[in-house]
């Protein structure tokens, strides 16, 4: 791999939507990307629509856990070597499937992932923050937002 080129030319994208990522297994796979000459790699997450196929609403907290394991995968990984994050938010759970979680639903999930990312981690602090910025009085992590 390292003689083609490719790695000049490419840089991975890492996807994992799990809340539960294997962190050990990422850190070694990032590892192994290094040595086959990648010097940048990507982490795609989802704010939204990853979680099953006739999925109504955004569960947060299951969309949050996984931006932490991701943060925790960056922690371990050389400064130089994390290009950025994708956060995506899927409309079809597949391409055969009927639309799920439509934007205005998943809006505070996108806005609480945004801000655990950009303060590395999520506290009080930072849930407040979403509630300001939404105009919400109580933002629900592990129930369906109403």
């Amino acid at each position: 791999l390292p003689e083609s080129g490719v790695p000049q030319l490419v840089q991975p994208m890492i996807w994992d939507y799990a809340a539960d990522l294997d962190v050990e297994g990422k850190v070694q796979l990032i590892e192994k990307y290094r040595r086959c000459g990648f010097s940048k790699v990507w982490f795609a997450s989802a704010f939204k629509g990853a979680t099953g196929v006739n999925q109504s609403l955004t569960l947060i907290g299951h969309h949050l856990k996984n931006h932490l394991e991701w943060l925790e995968v960056a922690s371990r990984t050389p400064t130089h070597v994390l290009e950025g994050i994708a956060l995506t938010g899927w409309q079809r759970y597949d391409h055969f499937s009927v639309l799920c979680e439509l934007l205005p639903v998943a809006i505070p999930s996108l806005a609480v992932c945004l801000q655990a990312l950009k303060n590395g981690g999520y506290s009080e602090r930072v849930k407040e923050n979403v509630e300001k910025l939404l105009g919400m009085s109580n933002l629900e992590i592990d129930t369906y937002t109403r």
